[in-house]
């Protein structure tokens, strides 16, 4: 088994596509091949550090999470079943290792926890015109606990009660952070409308 670095020598990019058919790399991976590993690195290394980096907020550390993650695909590729997808399967394993890294550290605490009596209105984002970059971006902004809970449910698709399994936390402290999250993203938004209005208008002045 070979450690990946996430910088690799210029042409490494370019190998042939040796193994076309996800069911032919997965076989490949089962047998150790270091050419398949290789491939399936450089194919999604770059999707899966975003994913690293929305939990534990900076890129060095997203680097060393998302070769731990590969090591743990490469030990675990026994475990997949080849039911659903592979992607989806390898993805979990990243959000998994980037929540242990935020454990070990207990970067990840109750903060901020409302009765659920008083919870935020849930109002829907107005983001037609922001750019999924943009999102991104403000939701990287979030308080930890509240960006975690976000991904977890907004973008992975998690359950509270997986979230809460996940986590070590309550449903309702799961509930409660997602709340605050949107309240706290619904704000950032109004406040990029508010400049886009002002540089619009400046421009047209």
């Amino acid at each position: 088994m070979c450690i990946l670095p996430l910088k690799h020598p210029e042409g490494m990019s370019r190998i042939l596509p040796l193994f076309d058919k996800e069911a032919q790399m997965v076989k490949a991976l089962r047998q150790g091949d270091p050419k398949a590993q290789r491939q399936l690195y450089d194919r999604y290394a770059s999707r899966m550090l975003g994913v690293c980096i929305r939990y534990v907020g900076d890129h060095m550390t997203a680097e060393d999470v998302l070769v731990e993650g590969f090591m743990k695909v490469f030990d675990k590729i026994g475990q997949f079943k080849s039911e659903g997808s592979f992607e989806g399967w390898m993805r979990r394993i990243m959000v998994n290792e980037s929540l242990g890294y935020l454990r070990q550290r207990k970067r990840i605490q109750e903060v901020d926890i409302i009765d659920e009596a008083q919870q935020v209105v849930d109002t829907s984002l107005a983001d037609e015109a922001l750019e999924t970059e943009e999102m991104l971006q403000m939701i990287d902004t979030l308080p930890i606990g509240y960006r975690t809970v976000f991904n977890l449910y907004a973008i992975e698709g998690y359950t509270h009660a997986e979230i809460a399994e996940k986590l070590g936390i309550t449903e309702s402290t799961s509930k409660s952070q997602l709340h605050r999250a949107r309240a706290l993203l619904q704000q950032l938004v109004t406040d990029w409308e508010n400049e886009l209005k002002k540089k619009i208008e400046y421009e047209e002045a």
